[in-house]
């Protein structure tokens, strides 16, 4: 399990026993607009209806344990965003009650930024460096068409020409083995990670 996940997953159980705190000390039961609701989230949020937050970090923990792998960078990233989403939702409530905040020395917004930073973490592998990775390939395919282009040229060019041409395609050829070596690099990052992420 990479370290990342296991840091968020043991902030979630800190949450959970925030959560049961906060269920046991009944606040929404004198609240009679909550109490009317069928849910304490919007359905986009979350799957549960419930009064009680325990249930909605159920789901958050529950959905750790669900994700995607690695290999499916997409489904990761939407996956672990709509996590931050749901977690930061429910600090929100634990927010709501300053008394209770102050009564168990619990301060939310320090927390959202945590858990913001532990969500940013699992997707640094999947996020960052494909994206890297993605820029590079473009970059070669630049410089390739460059390169093509150039020696298109020389066909119909001058002696003159041609010897200024040669020595553009001689640079390019110089960025484009550049570029190839920040290819090999980033793809051995991504490689380490996932390894790193399966261990």
């Amino acid at each position: 399990m990479s370290q990342p996940l296991e840091k968020l997953r043991q902030r979630v159980n800190e949450l959970q026993h925030h959560a049961e705190q906060f269920d046991k000390a009944k606040w929404f039961d004198k609240n009679r607009y909550i109490q009317s609701q069928p849910s304490l989230f919007d359905s986009h949020v979350f799957r549960s209806k419930s009064l009680k937050l325990g249930d909605y970090v159920d789901e958050v923990k529950e959905a750790l344990v669900n994700l995607p792998p690695q290999s499916q960078r997409h489904a990761l990233q939407y996956a672990v965003e709509h996590i931050g989403e749901q977690i930061e939702a429910i600090i929100k409530v634990l927010k709501s009650t300053p008394v209770w905040a102050k009564e168990n020395r619990f301060r939310p917004h320090k927390k959202a930024k945590v858990y913001r930073q532990a969500v940013k973490k699992i997707m640094q592998p999947s996020h960052e460096l494909y994206q890297e990775l993605s820029q590079n390939h473009e970059f070669e395919r630049r410089l390739q068409e460059m390169i093509s282009l150039r020696q298109d040229q020389l066909i119909k060019a001058s002696p003159e020409q041609a010897s200024q041409l040669n020595k553009e395609i001689l640079a390019l050829h110089g960025r484009l083995g550049r570029c190839r070596k920040a290819i090999s690099a980033t793809e051995d990052k991504i490689q380490l990670q996932e390894k790193q992420n399966r261990s």
